[in-house]
C-alpha cells in the first residue's frame, strides 16, 4: 500500500498547486502565472536534469514529434490554468478526467494499438459522462469549458506522444523542450497582459513550482514503490480535495450533473486501467505507463525518470 499512499499525497499537493492557480487567475492573466511559473521552475528543474547521464545533445531524435508535443504542451499549460481559473474546481477536475479515454483513443493511431470492444465501450461510456457534465443545450458552454476540452485533448497527445518516443529521445529533451517553449512564448505575450504582482502574489507563484516539484519526487516515489495498476487510480482522489477545497475557499459545491458525470468517467476510467493491468504485453498498456499529470509545460514529466526501472521492453 506504500505506492498508491505516497501517489495520494502527491496528487493531495498537486490539487493544492491548483488551488493556488484558481487564486492568481482571479487577479491575473494564464499567461502571466504561466511565465512566472515557468521561471521559478527552472531551479528545481535543474535538479532533475543533472540525472540525465545518457550522452547525446540537446536536438532531438524525433524533431516533428517533439514539436507536436511542445506545442500541445503548452496549449494544455494555457488551458488549464484558464479553466481552472474560471470554472470550479471539481468541474475542471471532471472534465480533464478526459485523458486517459482520449489516451486510449490516441493509442491506435499513433501507437498502433488494437482496442477491443470493452475498452471502446469504456471510452464511450466515459465521453457520455464528459457530455453530462458539460450539459450542452442545457447551459451555455463558455470558454472555461473549451479550454478545459483542450487540456484534456492536448494533454492526452502530448502523453501518448511521450509514449512514442520518449525511450529514444534524452530526458532532459523531452522535459526540456516545453518549458522554454513556454518561457519564450509566454515571455512574448507577456507585456500584452502583465499586471504589477505583490510580494505575497510572487509568493504563491514560488509555491506552485515549488508544490509541483514536491509532487512530482512523491509521485516518483510511488511509481518505484508500487505497480502502476494500484498507483494510477490515485489521480481520481484530486475531485475530493477539488470538491473541499472549492467549497472552503471558493463557495463551490458541485452540481448533481457533475457529480454524476465525473462519477461515470472516472468509473470508465478506472475499468480502462483494470483491462490494462490485466495484459501480459506492455506495449497495449498507453494509459498506465503515461504515468503523470497532463503536460502543462511548466513542470517535469516524471515518467523518463522510471523508464530505466520499468518493465516496459
Amino acid at each position: 500500500m506504500k505506492g498508491p499512499f505516497l501517489a495520494l499525497v502527491a496528487f493531495g499537493i498537486f490539487a493544492t498547486h491548483d488551488v493556488f492557480i484558481k487564486i492568481l487567475g482571479g487577479v491575473y492573466s494564464p499567461i502571466q502565472i504561466l511565465f512566472f511559473s515557468v521561471l521559478f521552475s527552472f531551479p528545481l528543474a535543474a535538479l532533475f536534469l543533472l540525472r540525465d547521464q545518457t550522452e547525446g545533445t540537446l536536438i532531438p531524435r524525433h524533431p516533428y514529434w517533439m514539436a507536436a508535443r511542445t506545442i500541445a504542451a503548452v496549449i494544455t499549460g494555457f488551458s488549464a490554468f484558464y479553466a481552472f481559473s474560471v470554472l470550479p474546481l471539481a468541474q475542471t477536475y471532471a472534465i480533464i478526467f478526459a485523458a486517459p479515454l482520449l489516451i486510449t483513443i490516441l493509442a491506435i493511431p499513433i501507437l498502433g494499438e488494437k482496442v477491443r470492444i470493452r475498452r471502446w465501450l469504456a471510452v464511450l461510456v466515459g465521453l457520455v459522462g464528459v457530455i453530462i457534465v458539460l450539459r450542452p443545450g442545457a447551459v451555455p458552454l463558455e470558454l472555461g469549458h473549451l479550454a478545459a476540452l483542450a487540456a484534456a485533448v492536448c494533454g492526452a497527445f502530448a502523453s501518448i506522444v511521450v509514449r512514442k518516443i520518449g525511450r529514444e529521445e534524452r530526458s532532459v529533451v523531452i522535459m526540456l523542450y516545453p518549458m522554454m517553449a513556454n518561457f519564450f512564448v509566454m515571455g512574448a505575450l507577456l507585456p500584452l497582459v502583465y499586471e504589477p504582482m505583490p510580494i505575497e502574489h510572487i509568493g504563491f507563484i514560488a509555491l506552485i513550482a515549488v508544490f509541483a516539484w514536491v509532487a512530482g519526487r512523491f509521485l516518483i516515489a510511488a511509481y518505484t514503490v508500487g505497480e502502476a495498476a494500484t498507483v494510477a487510480p490515485m489521480q481520481y482522489s484530486q475531485i475530493l480535495w477539488a470538491s473541499a477545497y472549492g467549497f472552503l475557499f471558493f463557495d463551490e459545491s458541485p452540481s448533481q450533473n457533475t457529480i454524476v458525470g465525473a462519477a461515470i468517467i472516472i468509473a470508465s476510467g478506472l475499468y480502462i486501467v483494470l483491462r490494462e493491468s490485466r495484459s501480459s504485453d506492455t506495449s497495449t498498456t498507453p494509459v498506465l505507463r503515461t504515468r503523470s499529470r497532463a503536460e502543462t509545460g511548466t513542470t517535469l514529466r516524471i515518467a523518463p525518470f522510471l523508464w530505466p526501472k520499468s518493465k516496459d521492453k
